[in-house]
């Protein structure tokens, strides 16, 4: 007998997404939420630095953004209300060096950096004999921590309050501990006026107990005793029970509550950071009052040449006294 086909069309049935969500449901504050995108033409290793810089602001950034050389900041600024976008970062590249935009949405300021030097992730990675970087790592936004900002330079007052904003702030007394798996570390210089922009993950070990026996634990996989006379020497043998990393004391915490299967509530445990990438040395070069145009707040050109002048000034008064002395 001939076989009919079945006309019928299937029900398309449209895919359940998770949306994130604009507010924390703790603290009642905004989560930021950013646009990492670049300007004009970039050569392959800036790409994969904005692949870096997307995946350190997940989870709170549109990781597979597309954008053409047609779109401009306008495009961008568009559908950024929408979505509660609150920050930029815009990658650009002239004749001499890349640059680096950090801009506040929809008003600004913008703050312009310089990218003196660089590392993308992998090149991280690889100068690394153990790299880590499991695929949960990213699920959680990072801590931010600023160091040598405090000179009372209003330019400085900026950068921090603008980077303090960029990630979501958290709360001491009801941060989960097992959500705090990265950091960002921004160092600023004051003598050579350079920020170094690092980015880490980070773990507890137990103090006191040997890697073998953590990986024991956590791999949940029985070991091989056949060469050994006793389960002992499974503890004992040379070059594993004794195997202990030096732990400093100032770098051990008191451990609130379990933290896996190896961090146990009331143990101390060593905090380890490991190096993820991308690594930047930025300088600010300028900061404007909107989005990437209007009033120039700071200017590194017009600074040096104040500082310059007032020099001069201060030498001459020296020399004043000397002279009447």
């Amino acid at each position: 007998m001939a076989r009919f086909r079945n006309n019928k069309k299937k029900a398309f049935v449209k895919p359940i997404m998770k949306k994130q969500p604009s507010v924390d449901h703790i603290t009642g504050d905004k989560i930021p939420k950013s646009f990492v995108f670049s300007r004009g033409k970039m050569p392959g290793s800036l790409r994969q630095l904005q692949m870096d810089l997307r995946k350190l602001m997940l989870p709170y950034t549109a990781l597979k953004l597309k954008e053409k050389r047609r779109n401009n900041i306008k495009d961008f600024l568009n559908i950024a209300g929408p979505m509660g976008v609150t920050h930029f970062l815009i990658l650009s590249k002239t004749e001499t060096a890349p640059y680096l935009r950090v801009a506040r949405t929809p008003q600004g300021p913008t703050l312009t950096f310089k990218i003196q030097e660089y590392s993308l992730a992998v090149d991280v990675a690889h100068s690394q004999v153990r790299p880590r970087c499991p695929k949960d790592l990213f699920k959680n936004p990072p801590l931010i921590v600023l160091s040598g900002f405090g000179t009372g330079e209003q330019h400085l007052k900026l950068t921090t309050i603008m980077f303090q904003n960029i990630f979501p702030a958290i709360d001491i007394n009801t941060v989960k501990l097992s959500s705090c798996e990265r950091i960002v570390l921004l160092n600023y210089n004051k003598e050579t006026k350079l920020i170094d922009f690092r980015h880490y993950s980070i773990r507890l070990q137990p103090v006191g107990v040997s890697r073998r026996i953590r990986k024991f634990v956590q791999n949940h996989q029985v070991p091989d005793l056949r060469s050994l006379q006793d389960v002992s020497d499974f503890v004992t043998k040379a070059g594993y029970g004794s195997e202990s990393e030096a732990d400093d004391e100032a770098a051990t915490v008191t451990v609130p509550s379990d933290l896996g299967r190896v961090n146990r509530a009331s143990t101390k445990s060593a905090v380890k950071l490991q190096e993820i990438g991308p690594r930047m040395t930025l300088q600010l070069m300028k900061v404007e009052e909107g989005l990437c145009s209007g009033g120039v707040i700071f200017s590194e050109s017009d600074h040096g040449k104040q500082k310059t002048q007032e020099t001069e000034v201060e030498e001459k008064e020296e020399e004043e006294v000397m002279a009447e002395d």
